[in-house]
């Protein structure tokens, strides 16, 4: 018997944006004060991002028979992800170069300030690479940051896969934790609705409908250029991998919907990774490409960055020659990295960009900043969605996706609730303890 449409998370989300939208309209004050509730939300998912991430890389590069696979792996997860991420920042340019969102605004530098953002600096290469060595494992679990905890899980899960028949008990031990942690991860998820509904609230009663409508020519330029992203670059390599991506996007609609009220990629990260499981993605390349790609892989974040610059050069009347741009390309290659899914990491990065450069003044930022929340939520969900895609994408050509599975999931005719299925379409009793066969055609 089918469920009513009201026990669904996704409706239910659906009705918390609803009315936050409502509340923060009606009631601006109100909706300011309902913050708390978006950010108690994403805390409480953010408390078990790195122990989901530890346990589901561990126990799948344990399992690999092959360990080869795992530089293999990284290294086509890393050619892809700048592949992508490069014509993210080409399409950008070229849009906002075509509509001009910032022509006639004639703003003058001399009356701006950028505040807290004037000393923000891109990092080198160099500080960048060392930034993903942790000098203390458990500080890197305690801090949050998912690529040092991604770099110590694969050096553990190498570790274990080298002591053969001694670490079994200990890998049998972090696969049940693994699967305790996604169980909180489900009862968390309940909150969802009330904390789309404050984060939304908070979002329209602080910046208002009327903040939208003065830059709304910069707000149009980005929604529609991420759309066309989605529809011509996600979507042929959705196609290429034998997905349809449009089925793929209502297979995680409740995520992107949380990640719209949210505007962070965090607060659905355990939940994505424990739906790409289920539909078909070998666990160690869930757990090597996703949390990798949130830091690597952020193509929504990339056009903003490329149109902000841009429309705030537009807007001061500063011409950039086809030489400044492409220079100022090649700085946004670095500095689009490392944004992790955090909610305004972007707003830093573009400051770090126009420090970098010579020609756009850094108090241009105040341009921008009043609408970076509402830019936030659609780069945020072009994040999520590029992610997911590599994933699959990433899968596929190492022959570590269920084909068969992955279309019975999408067709609904089959069970997804409770994660990955067995042999039979049936959900695992136990998905952390699934087989690793069970994911994939051959093994990595």
């Amino acid at each position: 018997m089918k469920k009513p449409i009201y026990t669904s998370l996704y409706f239910q989300v659906l009705v918390g944006l609803a009315l936050g939208v409502l509340v923060g309209f009606l009631d601006p004050a109100i909706g300011v004060k309902l913050k708390p509730l978006g950010d108690g939300f994403i805390n409480l998912i953010k408390m078990i991002i790195t122990p989901v991430i530890f346990c589901t890389v561990t126990v799948g590069i344990a399992g690999m028979e092959n360990l080869k696979a795992v530089g293999r792996v990284g290294g086509k997860t890393l050619i892809y992800f700048e592949i992508v991420s490069s014509l993210a920042l080409i399409i950008g340019l070229v849009v906002v170069n075509y509509i001009q969102p910032g022509a006639g605004i004639n703003a003058d530098p001399q009356t701006m300030d950028a505040g807290r953002f004037a000393a923000a600096k891109a990092q080198t290469t160099i500080q960048f690479i060392s930034g993903i060595i942790p000098s203390s494992a458990v500080g890197a679990f305690a801090q949050g940051n998912i690529l040092q905890v991604l770099l110590f899980s694969v050096l553990f899960g190498i570790s274990l896969s080298a002591m053969g028949e001694k670490s079994k008990p200990l890998l049998a031990t972090l696969e049940r934790f693994g699967h305790a942690l996604l169980g909180v991860v489900n009862i968390v998820m309940r909150l969802a609705p009330i904390g789309a509904f404050g984060a939304i609230a908070f979002t329209v009663g602080r910046y208002g409908i009327g903040t939208l409508a003065q830059l709304g020519k910069l707000v149009a330029c980005l929604y529609i250029t991420t759309g066309l992203f989605v529809v011509l670059v996600l979507g042929t390599i959705s196609w290429r991998s034998g997905i349809n991506l449009w089925r793929l996007i209502c297979y995680i609609k409740e995520e992107i919907f949380i990640v719209l009220g949210t505007a962070s990629t965090e607060a659905v990260l355990p939940r994505i990774m424990e739906k790409l499981e289920a539909l078909g993605c070998r666990k160690s390349i869930v757990g090597l490409v996703l949390p990798t790609g949130y830091s690597f892989n952020l193509d929504g974040a990339a056009i903003y960055l490329t149109m902000a610059s841009m429309f705030i050069a537009q807007a001061m009347n500063i011409h950039l020659s086809l030489g400044q741009q492409l220079g100022l390309l090649a700085i946004l290659m670095l500095t689009s990295k490392g944004g992790a899914g955090v909610a305004g990491a972007a707003l830093v990065a573009l400051a770090a960009t126009l420090s970098s450069t010579s020609f756009i003044p850094v108090a241009g930022m105040a341009l921008v900043i009043g609408i970076d929340r509402i830019l936030n939520e659609v780069r945020a969900v072009t994040n999520l969605i590029g992610n997911c895609v590599a994933t699959v994408a990433i899968a596929r050509s190492e022959g570590a996706l269920d084909m068969k599975r992955a279309e019975a999931v999408l067709n609904g005719e089959a069970p997804v609730e409770g994660g990955p299925l067995n042999e039979e379409g049936a959900p695992c009793a136990d998905h952390m303890l699934a087989p690793a066969k069970a994911h994939g055609s051959t093994r990595a």
